[in-house]
């Protein structure tokens, strides 16, 4: 796929690198739609079992392209603007490892964010920055950073638009961990073949269920993950992982 995002495969693994580096990644209606369309691509790629994102440049993304909003009608961001993207991100069953290589910022964050897991080069800078243009998080900069963080941290983060380093970021439990700038896809490919190894159907219950932990109460998140545990039991990839473990050997899952 060529213009704002490209795409490539290494092994199981699918990569999403988003290409708009002289605009440092800033995320426009065309790249919603080319990310969407990434998505939709590597869902259907029975081979592909797990997406890094990624940035091409100095920056993963520095947000939403202003200039563009700037331009639309409030009616037109309400009405799409870029929850295409946002929607995409919660129904794809694959898991998403952000990988961020620079200025992560506003809706880079938040993108970020919408991802399973993250990992950042230590020269990253991470920042919920709305509010320097006067304006507030709209896609989940005051949601999920609240539950990565906690209250005090968002309120700093997003309240006066500061920058935190990777290595803060990794403390907070904003992020997993912080790399060498150089180490940072090695990182990131190293954490997506751990993960590809396993059967695909308990990586898309597993998903399910802790991204579940965050919307329901304890005893219906229980509940939740208890139907799914029957599900991954009674599948075909759990009784061959069960099978192999009481007969001492390796799974052969298909």
């Amino acid at each position: 796929m060529a213009g704002t995002v490209e795409m490539e495969t290494r092994g199981s693994t699918g990569i999403i690198r988003l290409n708009r580096p002289a605009k440092l990644n800033a995320i426009n209606m065309e790249m919603v739609k080319d990310l969407v369309e990434a998505f939709d691509s590597f869902d259907r790629d029975d081979a592909v079992r797990t997406v890094i994102v990624t940035g091409n440049g100095k920056a993963f993304s520095a947000g939403a392209d202003v200039v563009e909003m700037s331009h639309m009608s409030i009616e037109e961001v309400a009405r799409g603007g870029h929850m295409p993207l946002w929607t995409r991100l919660r129904s794809f069953r694959k898991p998403v490892i952000a990988a961020l290589n620079g200025i992560t910022a506003g809706g880079g964050l938040e993108l970020a964010m919408a991802c399973d897991i993250a990992v950042a080069s230590r020269s990253a800078m991470l920042g919920q920055t709305e509010t320097n243009l006067g304006i507030m998080p709209g896609a989940g900069g005051t949601q999920r950073l609240t539950r990565a963080v906690g209250k005090q941290k968002a309120m700093e983060m997003v309240l006066t638009g500061k920058l935190l380093s990777a290595d803060e970021a990794a403390r907070c439990g904003l992020i997993l961990r912080a790399v060498d700038d150089g180490n940072l896809m090695d990182e990131a490919v190293s954490i997506s073949v751990a993960m590809g190894s396993k059967p695909q159907f308990a990586l898309e219950l597993s998903k399910e269920s802790i991204n579940a932990a965050f919307e329901t109460t304890l005893q219906q998140g229980l509940e939740f993950e208890r139907r799914d545990f029957y599900l991954s039991l009674g599948s075909e990839e759990g009784r061959e992982g069960i099978t192999a473990f009481v007969e001492k050997r390796k799974p052969e899952w298909k």
